[in-house]
């Protein structure tokens, strides 16, 4: 053979999913180009070749960088050519090396390699040990073994010597490609040998339980196999007694859905029980029937069936933009959650609430959210909804029986994890039949909703990855455990500037698209929509702005249609033309100064508006009048300012009997629309002190905030709103409560350059900065 230099330059031939040791000898079969030119070259030279396993069996042209660097050297004893064009070899492994570098690339691959020095046992005693316990371990294995024989024990009986002991039962032992790598790799002898009887220990354990789990499987095919057997001849005699297989069939499908449903275990079990128990009820009795429902609905559930999430904030902000303007609490909300959910990868979803008034988009920002996450969208309608189970389902054995509205959105999603948008919770009900808004209570709780109980399914049901989104138009008629369960995002409707966007970016390129017309046949200028907004509609949202605008779009399309202008143009001289008188009217500052009389700024459904408050005091008994159809509130307000006033007679310079010499009548003009709220404390008392000491109110000023009997200005609500109304008006300055500087940064900068915001803490405050100084004489 020839002996081996300590470092020499040799053939490369790769392997595939094999490992050679030293004094192994076995067949390769060679047929990769690379290979037998490796090959060939070994045969000129001294028939020595340097054999390493690639690390990835499937690349079929390996480079350097793909094979292990420790290797075999191995003498090519016999080579002969098959009829298929690929050779068969004869090789004996030698030596244990280790590549250095490769050499120059030829049509093969050429290595520096070196041989590798192992570490014998010194100890004698030491070495007889191992090789005892080596050979045990083995025998046992063998036993074991179906894949080994007898013989091939029997073979290694004679080895005496340790290292080759060792490679040779690691040649035989069918383990991973890596471990035996290493165990090639390893220069101390001891320590492979003690490492091979670890890992033959270990396959022992897998081989027992390999058996154990065989021997239980070929229990569970004969017991199938039986089964099919006594399935097969009852098909027959069903066949015989003019079944035609009906309910054969049925049982069958129904086996096979419940086989493809991947529920979890403990609801396979239920549904196997069921199809036993319909498999035997004939076909006529009742409940086969009603079986048969139940199994349909547990089949179409999904139970594992899971959309991925987007997790990327930037297009889930895309989305919600591109969908709706402002609403920035909403959508920062929305946000915060998906961030949450990127770095804690938490399945739990939040459960929101979204309260307005009708219009503001709510619904719609509920798909949005579904299209931003990537969730299937499914809407619930709560209005009306009278009768627990149409949320928790009927019992199964009432006729017509059906889960609850839950359980079919969720069948409807398809998924476990859709946006499940519970559509006006405030308009349930509740008689007889039970309280559908308690029965939320289960369905909204994160802490209870992963184990779901409908009575027509029976089953828990897992709710928690649902993202629950609720709305409602007020809060009082929700009970309170109930709201306790969400967290509230107040949505109180859009500016006048948010509506003039919203017409422009959404509502008009929609109706335009529904009418079929394009941007160029109607061209609707920035003031006509502004008074369109001011004095065509009234509300909140943007429904009635949308029906106007579609008005707008009928009228381009009758004229486009008719022959009579290609083009409709909408000034605000042609607003009244085409859409007809206006329905509504604002508050407007007054002209001059005025004795008496207070411009208030309040908030209503419809946005803010301004009020005014007229005072007249008239010889009488004292006798206080409230009129303009105002809530119990304001009456209050009325009285609190009044006894203010009188504590400080002095300060003001009126008459101190004056309560009980006069009548005092006050009133706030539209008296047929009803007026209430907190706010009107501090207006009220500037026109009683107008009044009693003959001195204007500033016709520039509008103020808003509540006042308590020590004068004290408390905080209010709608800051924004009211500022922009104010600003409708023609307003120049806000008097506002000292506790709401904090809502300044929601108003509008170009609100903020044409008013000027007073925060005031006392109503003496006030009444420097709203009542025309007298002029000294």
């Amino acid at each position: 053979m020839g002996e081996l230099k300590k470092e020499q330059t040799l053939p490369l031939l790769p392997l595939r999913g094999l490992v050679v040791y030293p004094t192994v000898v076995m067949h390769l079969d060679v047929g990769r180009k690379q290979s037998v030119e490796a090959l060939e070259k070994a045969m000129i030279q001294d028939r020595h070749i340097m054999l390493a396993a690639q690390k990835k069996s499937s690349e079929k042209e390996p480079s350097f960088d793909d094979l292990y660097q420790t290797g075999t050297i191995a003498y090519v004893k016999q080579m002969l050519k098959l009829p298929n064009g690929t050779f068969r070899v004869l090789i004996e492994g030698q030596k244990r090396a280790e590549i250095i570098q490769q050499e120059e690339e030829t049509d093969y691959l050429s290595v520096r390699v070196q041989l590798f020095e192992e570490t014998d046992i010194e100890d004698e005693t030491k070495q007889a040990a191992l090789i005892r316990t080596l050979l045990r371990q083995f025998k046992k294995y063998v036993d074991l073994s179906n894949k080994l024989s007898k013989e091939t024990y029997e073979s290694v009986l004679d080895i005496q010597d340790l290292s080759h002991l060792s490679d040779v039962i690691s040649s035989h032992l069918p383990v991973k490609l890596s471990i035996k790598q290493s165990l090639l790799e390893m220069d101390q002898v001891e320590e492979r040998a003690e490492q091979l009887i670890e890992l033959i220990s270990n396959e022992q354990e897998v081989l027992k339980l390999e058996q154990k789990i065989g021997k239980r499987v070929k229990q569970s095919i004969e017991q199938s196999q039986k089964e099919y057997y006594l399935r097969e001849q009852m098909k027959a005699i069903q066949k015989e007694l003019g079944d035609k297989e009906g309910k054969t069939k049925d049982v069958s499908d129904l086996q096979e859905k419940i086989e493809n449903s991947d529920m979890p275990e403990h609801m396979l079990a239920v549904s196997y029980k069921e199809l036993n128990r319909f498999e035997k009820i004939p076909q006529t009795a009742a409940e086969s029937s009603i079986i048969r429902n139940y199994l349909e609905w547990l089949v179409a559930l999904p139970w594992s069936n899971q959309t991925e999430d987007i997790l990327d904030i930037e297009h889930a902000e895309a989305i919600l933009n591109a969908d709706h303007y402002g609403l920035e609490k909403v959508k920062t909300r929305i946000l915060e959650h998906l961030a949450v959910q990127k770095l804690t990868n938490s399945s739990k979803s939040p459960i929101l609430c979204l309260v307005g008034p009708p219009g503001v988009g709510k619904t719609s920002l509920a798909k949005s959210i579904a299209r931003a996450v990537n969730r299937r969208y499914v809407r619930m309608s709560l209005g009306g909804v009278r009768d627990e189970a149409e949320i928790r389902g009927h019992r199964r054995t009432y006729v017509g029986a059906m889960p609850g509205r839950i359980m079919q959105g969720m069948k409807k999603a398809e998924t476990m994890n859709p946006v499940m948008l519970l559509d006006e919770l405030d308009k349930m009900a509740n008689d007889f039949r039970g309280d559908p808004a308690s029965a939320m209570l289960e369905v909204l709780d994160p802490e209870q909703n992963h184990q779901f109980s409908d009575h027509f399914i029976e089953e828990p049901y897992d709710l928690s990855q649902v993202m629950f989104i609720a709305t409602a138009n007020q809060l009082q008629t929700i009970p309170r455990p109930l709201l306790d369960r969400m967290e509230l995002i107040q949505i109180p409707g859009y500016t006048e500037l948010e509506k003039q966007h919203i017409a422009k970016e959404h509502l008009l390129p929609k109706q335009l698209d529904d009418h079929g017309l394009k941007k160029s046949q109607i061209q609707l200028r920035d003031e006509a929509l502004l008074k369109l907004i001011r004095r065509y509609t009234k509300e909140a949202g943007v429904r009635q702005l949308e029906r106007q605008l579609a008005s707008l779009c009928r009228k381009a399309a009758k004229l486009y249609v008719s022959n009579e202008k290609k083009r409709l143009v909408v000034t605000v001289k042609r607003l009244e033309e085409v859409l007809g008188k206006p329905l509504y009217r604002y508050g407007m500052m007054e002209k001059e100064d005025q004795i008496a009389t207070a411009t208030g700024l309040a908030y209503t459904s419809a946005g803010g508006d301004t009020l005014s408050i007229e005072v007249s005091v008239v010889p009488g008994k004292g006798k206080l009048s409230l009129t303009g159809k105002l809530g119990d509130v304001m009456k209050e307000s009325a009285q609190a300012a009044l006894s203010y006033i009188r504590t400080r007679v002095d300060e003001l310079d009126i008459d101190p009997m004056f309560h009980q010499k006069n009548d005092i009548h006050i009133h706030v003009p539209e008296g047929a629309t009803p007026k209430d709220g907190p706010s009107a404390g501090i207006t009220i008392a500037t026109a009683l002190v107008s009044h009693l000491t003959n001195r204007a109110v500033k016709k520039e000023v509008g103020m808003t905030g509540e006042i308590t009997l020590r004068g004290r200005v408390l905080p209010i609500g709608g800051l924004k709103e009211k500022s922009l109304s104010a600003h409708r008006a023609g307003l120049t300055t806000v008097i506002m409560p000292e506790e709401n500087k904090k809502d300044l940064e929601d108003i509008p900068e170009s609100i903020k350059e044409s008013i000027q915001f007073i925060p005031v803490s006392h109503l003496d405050e006030v009444l420097d900065w709203a009542l025309v100084k007298e002029e000294k004489s």
